[in-house]
């Protein structure tokens, strides 16, 4: 499995009994949450493909789940531009898990993940029963990958992927790989859409512009409790830059450098705007 660890773990100071106190009554509410929601989810997916086709509940139970995550955790949540309504592409930056419940809270999105994260404990349940698309780094599944991805394409599916391969600080954008950018040239997909976005985290008051980020040895574990006690007054930036068509690149590492360049500096931008240095 590939990590970056490129930064040096931010210091946090000691939890306060206050802190503990906030982080256990989230942890309790987002279980409250999560459990019943999960079963809706499911129950919309079973009606949106055997009863209800086109209806809308299988979406609108997968974006309520993902603001109320955002208010449970009091994030704000900044959105420029506007997502594309049609099916396609999404390519973001990566800083954490925290980027899936920001990314869902703006429409329906099946995201590509490296197929590890389908054994870790609850997170690879959410993402199985949200048909999370899980791509093996073995050569020999390329192909069998590339079908995948390009069949969901051509269904209309909205997919997210991170081509940076990793999760970082959130304060930076590694160089995008373009292997997952290769199913967008086979058949039927060459005039889909492709959309950068740009997820922008930003410190609550007091602490490390890096909090948010999740990389390197860190554990997950801890990392979700020093959110769930401290993300109060933090925010998040949703910047979506506008679309472009496959066919406007002439290969995938031309379409790589461009949703790479637009992500950057949305973040770079984002970066300024916060007075804070990558």
């Amino acid at each position: 499995m590939m990590t970056w660890d490129g930064a040096v773990a931010p210091a946090l100071p000691p939890l306060t009994p206050l802190q503990r106190l906030r982080g256990a009554l989230r942890l309790a509410a987002l279980l409250a949450l999560t459990v019943p929601v999960l079963a809706l989810f499911l129950l919309g997916r079973f009606l949106r493909r055997r009863v209800l086709r086109g209806v809308k509940f299988h979406f609108l139970v997968a974006r309520l789940w993902a603001r109320a995550v955002l208010v449970l955790l009091g994030v704000r949540r900044d959105v420029v531009g506007a997502p594309m309504a049609a099916g396609g592409v999404w390519v973001s930056n990566h800083a954490s898990w925290a980027d899936i419940a920001a990314l869902r809270s703006a429409r329906l999105v099946n995201f590509v993940s490296k197929a590890e994260v389908r054994h870790w404990p609850g997170v690879g349940l959410l993402a199985r029963a949200a048909d999370t698309v899980f791509i093996e780094r073995r050569r020999s599944q390329a192909q069998t990958q590339r079908n995948e991805l390009a069949k969901r394409i051509r269904a209309g599916q909205l997919l997210c992927i991170f081509p940076e391969g990793t999760s970082s600080d959130g304060r930076r954008v590694l160089p995008f790989k373009s292997a997952l950018f290769s199913a967008l040239f086979e058949d039927g997909v060459i005039d889909a859409q492709v959309q950068p976005v740009t997820l922008n985290w930003i410190a609550p008051p007091g602490l490390p512009a890096s909090f948010f980020g999740w990389w390197g040895s860190m554990p997950f574990e801890g990392h979700i409790w020093d959110v769930l006690c401290r993300s109060s007054g933090g925010a998040v930036e949703i910047v979506f830059h506008p679309p472009r068509r496959v066919t406007d690149f002439p290969d995938r590492k031309a379409l790589t450098r461009w949703a790479e360049d637009a992500v950057r500096g949305g973040l770079r931008a984002g970066l300024q705007a916060t007075s804070v240095s990558p």
